[in-house]
């Protein structure tokens, strides 16, 4: 079996997000799986599949054991593109919930989600959006380049950081994901757990990611574009991924170099392949 092939599912049923990651970790589990730099706060941090495994994992036991996410559940995930943003989505859909991606303009639509993950930026406004739903449990991150927890916040919202590390490393979910329930809404577009994996590898195939490609994103595409570009799709083609936040153009093709970059989403590096464009 070629290193890109997955498992198969048993039974022929459709897969789940969470075996996207389990394929890449079943690969090479130390190789460099997301790396996801901040050129305006000048960061780096790289995770291999292990490690990012590791994050998911704990991230899932945090929902499951603190707020009872499971099937049937809906998580708002109202982050920017970020690396622990890759750990929550997985997580929650590891959970077998439902996570619904807003914009910042959404805010009054997270009143029908179970947990609400929001960067530290944005919870002044959902504390007011919430208020009158005393329901939806609210977690705010600081999206530290190491991790670390929220400074200077006095609000309702509950710390990820440091809710998340006292949870395991391993995950078993207590309920049986179901690949036909919803995994991600999204504006008006609704695509079930199946779904997104199904769509994951035509996005893939489209864009002509190839195994063990090392891709460059802008932060900002990926925004434009969505988790299952940014997130699943290198995972489905059994690609890794470099992250660019704020990239400064100028530094780029010496990064692309560093990080042995073979293709790029968003930006233009001479000499590198450009994802979907023809030819």
């Amino acid at each position: 079996m070629p290193p890109s092939s997955p498992t198969p599912s048993a039974a022929g049923r459709a897969r789940l997000p969470g075996e996207l990651l389990a394929d890449a970790v079943r690969r090479n589990a130390a190789a460099p799986l997301l790396t996801a730099y901040d050129d305006a706060a000048g960061s780096r941090v790289e995770l291999s599949g292990d490690t990012l495994a590791n994050w998911v994992a704990k991230t899932a036991n945090l929902l499951q054991e603190e707020f009872d996410v499971g099937p049937g559940s809906t998580v708002a995930v109202a982050l920017p593109v970020h690396w622990q943003t890759a750990a929550v989505l997985l997580a929650a859909w590891s959970c077998g919930a439902a996570v619904l991606d807003t914009a910042v303009e959404d805010d009054d639509r997270l009143t029908g989600a179970d947990v609400v993950l929001a960067d530290r930026d944005r919870l002044p406004a959902l504390e007011d959006a919430l208020g009158a739903d005393p329901a939806v449990e609210l977690l705010g991150l600081s999206l530290h380049p190491l991790g670390l927890g929220m400074t200077d916040y006095v609000g309702p919202a509950r710390d990820f950081a440091l809710e998340v590390r006292a949870h395991g490393d391993f995950f078993a979910p207590w309920g049986t994901p179901d690949p036909d329930a919803p995994g991600l809404v999204t504006g008006g577009l609704t695509l079930t757990l199946g779904g997104l994996v199904a769509a994951a590898g035509e996005l893939a195939a489209r864009l002509d990611i190839r195994p063990d490609d090392r891709v460059l994103v802008d932060a900002g595409t990926a925004a434009e574009a969505g988790p299952v570009a940014w997130l699943l799709a290198p995972l489905a083609a059994g690609a890794s991924t470099v992250l660019v936040s704020n990239p400064a153009p100028e530094g780029l093709p010496h990064r692309a170099a560093t990080e042995r970059v073979t293709a790029t989403l968003g930006v233009r590096i001479e000499g590198i392949r450009v994802l979907g464009a023809p030819g």
